[in-house]
Order: C-alpha cells, then sequence, then structure tokens
C-alpha cells in the first residue's frame, strides 16, 4: 500500500523538492501537490491541483478526495516585511490554514508536518533548543508561532520542522533566495552591503526536504531543529558563498542592521541546538560551507 503525501505549496522551493525527493519512489509514495497557479515543478508525474488553500470548505473537498497519510504543509507568507503589512493575509496563511489542516487531518486521521521558523525567537541567546522559551520580534513571527500552538493544542499527529534562512535552486522560481542574490550579484560584478551584526545558520532546502522525508518514514512527532551546524553573521554567509563560488569578495561591504530601516525587527543571532535531531531523526547537518559545496556541484 502506497503512502499518500499532499504537499501544501509544492510550486514552492520546498515543495518542488519535495516532489522530486519523493517521484524518486512511486513504489512507496503517492504524491499530491496544492498551490497556486499552474504547476511549475516541470513534472507531471503526480497530482497537481491549482487551489486557493485559504478557502476552508474548498481545501477540506479536495484534501478528504484524496484522504493522504501524511500533509506536508509548505504554504507560508514568508516575506518579514511584508506580513508587517499585510497582517490579514499573513494571518491568514500562516494560521488559519494550519487551523485547517489539523481540522482535516483530525478528520482523517493524517498526520501533519509543518515548517516553522527561528523567527519565533528574540534572538538575544541563539543556538535554540527545541524547548527554547520563544518571544517573536515580527507578525511574521508570532504568526509562526501561533501556528505551532493550533497544532500543540490538538490531538492529532504533527511533526514541526522549525527552520533558518532556506536555500536552493528549483525549476520557475518565484522568489530569490540569499545564496542565489549574492552569487548572481557578484557574477554580475554588483557591490552589495551585507549586516555583519546578525547571525544564522543557513539550511540547504534538499537538507529540510530530506528531513520531512525522515519524519515520515520514522513517524517522528513534536519539533525539531533543521539547520546548519555553524553559526555565521550575514556578512560571513556572503563571504563563504563568495569564495565556494570563486567570485569577488571585496565586493561584499559590511553593514549594520540599524542602518536598513526594515519594517520590521529581526532576531539578531539565532542558530540552533540540533541534538535532538541527530540523536531522534539520527540527522546530522554539515557546515554552511560544505552544503554549498553540494549545491555547486548541482548547479554544474
Amino acid at each position: 500500500m502506497k503512502i499518500k503525501i499532499l504537499i501544501t505549496g509544492s510550486n514552492g522551493l520546498l515543495g518542488q523538492n519535495l516532489i522530486e525527493l519523493f517521484l524518486k519512489d512511486t513504489k512507496n509514495y503517492e504524491i499530491f501537490g496544492f498551490s497556486r497557479g499552474e504547476n511549475r515543478s516541470g513534472r507531471t508525474d503526480f497530482e497537481y491541483q491549482d487551489i486557493d488553500i485559504t478557502n476552508q470548505q474548498l481545501l477540506a473537498k479536495k484534501t478528504k478526495q484524496i484522504k493522504p497519510n501524511f500533509i506536508i504543509n509548505t504554504a507560508a507568507m514568508t516575506n518579514v516585511d511584508a506580513c508587517e503589512n499585510d497582517k490579514v493575509g499573513c494571518y491568514d496563511l500562516n494560521v488559519n490554514v494550519v487551523q485547517y489542516l489539523a481540522a482535516i487531518c483530525s478528520e482523517i486521521n493524517a498526520h501533519l508536518i509543518h515548517i516553522s521558523t527561528d523567527f519565533i525567537f528574540d534572538g538575544k541567546k541563539g543556538n535554540y533548543t527545541e524547548d527554547a522559551v520563544p518571544n517573536p520580534l515580527s507578525y511574521y513571527g508570532e504568526t509562526k508561532l501561533l501556528s505551532e500552538a493550533v497544532l500543540q493544542k490538538s490531538a492529532i499527529n504533527y511533526t514541526i520542522l522549525r527552520t533558518i534562512l532556506v536555500y536552493g535552486l528549483v525549476n520557475d522560481m518565484s522568489r530569490s533566495n540569499i545564496v542565489l542574490w549574492v552569487k548572481e550579484s557578484l557574477e554580475r560584478n554588483k557591490e552589495i552591503t551585507i549586516v555583519d551584526d546578525q547571525f544564522r545558520t543557513p539550511t540547504y532546502v534538499e537538507d529540510l526536504a530530506l528531513a520531512c522525508k525522515i519524519s515520515i518514514d520514522k513517524k517522528a512527532t513534536g519539533i525539531f531543529n533543521i539547520s546548519s551546524n555553524q553559526l555565521l553573521s550575514i556578512y560571513e554567509i556572503a563571504q563563504e558563498i563568495a569564495e565556494v563560488f570563486q567570485l569577488d569578495k571585496t565586493l561584499i561591504k559590511p553593514i549594520s542592521t540599524s542602518t536598513l530601516n526594515q519594517t520590521a525587527p529581526r532576531p539578531p543571532i539565532t542558530g540552533f541546538d540540533l541534538t535532538k535531531t541527530n540523536k531522534i531523526l539520527s540527522f546530522y547537518p554539515k557546515s554552511f560551507k560544505e552544503d554549498l559545496q553540494r549545491f555547486k556541484q548541482k548547479l554544474i
């Protein structure tokens, strides 16, 4: 009996990576994708539906027709400043949709895998464990924390994967990410300014997709941290990108966060403790530099 997996936000960076990963094993998995607009994955060997998942009745109807064993919810409003400017839209996608999915999962006995973020923390300490006390600084962080609470209060089987600064490349991307933006800017010999007082452990999208699959295969429940294993400033991240892709580092200029006047505040230092992920998922993320080398091989 094949495991049925429904991926919401299947056109996105993580969504497309999940499709590629699971379609390598069509003997064991049957894949369904929900997203807005046309199927952008370039794959036709799975069932795709153009659907507005904020429509509760439509989402329930279409999901119950499939009766998935697992739902991986990758859909979210993640532009931190846009969330601050459109709180209604942000809440709708980041919280209401999770409530709808939890209710559906309860009805059809499905397991929900949900993606969360380091932005639920205030960034005063860094190296956060799964049970560290959250204190979001932005509306985006607030909604992601509320979405976690929805699942924790529910009686369904759920897995929350918290992640940081996801990057990678897929077919027909709707938005860029830190690695592609730095790489493409430097390739054009464009000078860029990067903050040197925010610290992160970036996540290669293939690792996040693999963590979703491991969670399914192990039927792991609860909260897990997924990111690379070395804390770097965003300026250092840009320097590493230049080094790995053999581009001109001198084009990267450090600046402080205070000079940016961003709409939403960002946590200064995040990064994750990966002990629980290592122990329970048997998953051992590598350094950003090692992940970048893997990414570079994929681009060749």
